[in-house]
């Protein structure tokens, strides 16, 4: 694997973000158009909806299935990134650090960490301009 930085550092599983959210997105849109064609017919309508719903009910389990492990995660990175806070500095995270400039200032190595973080306090920075400020990345690998 190459070294992470900000250009390369976003990662995703072909599998779960590409081939099954165009098979849900796919499958709704066609049962639909497959229920508004039933609907008009007036014929088996019942068994149209059903499958919209399943659809429906797909698409729900595709978004919770990640946000729920992504929540866990990303207390897991506050909490990681608080005590290394707080090792460095003798101070507790400065609770005005949102979640997503957490995220992002995990990605700055120790030398860098609490200078970013100051000012992240003072230019309210985004999570975006945190990691373009970073100059050695420090890599995340286990985050998809």
């Amino acid at each position: 694997m190459s070294q992470q930085n900000y250009a390369n550092h976003t990662r995703y599983a072909k599998g779960y973000h590409f081939i099954l959210s165009a098979f849900l997105l796919f499958g709704t849109v066609a049962s639909l158009i497959n229920a508004w064609l039933q609907w008009f017919a007036r014929d088996n309508f019942f068994s149209a909806a059903l499958i919209v719903v399943l659809f429906i009910c797909g698409l729900f389990v595709f978004l919770f299935i990640r946000q729920f492990p992504m929540k866990a995660q990303d207390r897991a990175i506050r909490a990681e990134e608080n005590l290394r806070y707080f090792i460095l500095t003798r101070k507790s995270l400065d609770s005005r650090i949102t979640m997503g400039q957490v995220i992002a200032l995990r990605f700055a190595p120790d030398d860098e960490f609490v200078t970013l973080v100051d000012r992240t306090l003072n230019e309210s920075l985004s999570p975006d301009e945190i990691k373009r400020a970073i100059k050695n990345w420090r890599p995340d690998n286990h985050r998809i």
